[in-house]
């Protein structure tokens, strides 16, 4: 995992690697409409693997008649997967988060239409190559669609998966970052964050 965090008083934005490990525990339980649901356990190590494997977060998994939902570690409630699995095949993935109120914090994902690519398509991540793939495209803009600037406001919003047939994730990128510039130093926004997983190793 490639981890990008504001930096320098947000001046810059800096990637860490580490090693995670993620486990589906034996703890189940059925959530508020009573489905079954799946308890995963994150560690973090670092990127050697040579120190002691150290709790990260707790998030949840759940499968439902249409796909698959996953609520994370601040309790937001994505719609990650759809049936049927077909390219141009869209939904509405973050439609269970509060996007709208004046104080949300996730307004920035708003109506944000996920997009099956490339289903069916052998894909290499890595070392390791899937012969049978599909992509969800979540979002990919920048606003405004201009080269950076440090002399004025820009966002950024990328955020992708790729799963594989009979594993299920193996590759993540997200990216969210605001150069704000008022009031002054301009820099990064303290909410700005990255992550980049890669599927390393699985046991089935």
């Amino acid at each position: 995992m490639d981890s990008t965090s504001p930096f320098n008083f947000g001046s810059q934005l800096v990637t860490t690697a580490y090693l995670v490990k993620d486990t589906i525990t034996a703890d189940t339980f059925r959530d508020n409409s009573n489905r079954l649901s799946y308890t995963v356990i994150r560690l973090l190590n670092d990127s050697n693997g040579t120190q002691n494997w150290n709790y990260l977060l707790t998030y949840f998994v759940t499968p439902t008649a249409t796909g698959m939902e996953l609520v994370d570690d601040r309790n937001l409630r994505f719609i990650k997967l759809t049936t049927p699995v077909s390219s141009g095949r869209n939904w509405l993935g973050n439609s269970y988060i509060d996007t709208k109120s004046a104080g949300s914090p996730w307004q920035y994902m708003d109506n944000w239409n996920y997009q099956y690519i490339n289903e069916g398509r052998p894909d290499t991540i890595g070392n390791i190559t899937y012969p049978n793939t599909v992509t969800v495209v979540q979002r990919d803009e920048t606003s405004p669609d201009l080269p950076f600037d440090p002399a004025f406001y820009q966002q950024r919003n990328l955020s992708k998966e790729t799963y594989a047939e009979g594993i299920g994730l193996v590759y993540q990128e997200f990216l969210h970052w605001t150069w704000q510039t008022t009031p002054p130093p301009a820099g990064y926004e303290d909410d700005s964050y990255g992550i980049r997983l890669q599927l390393i190793d699985y046991l089935p």
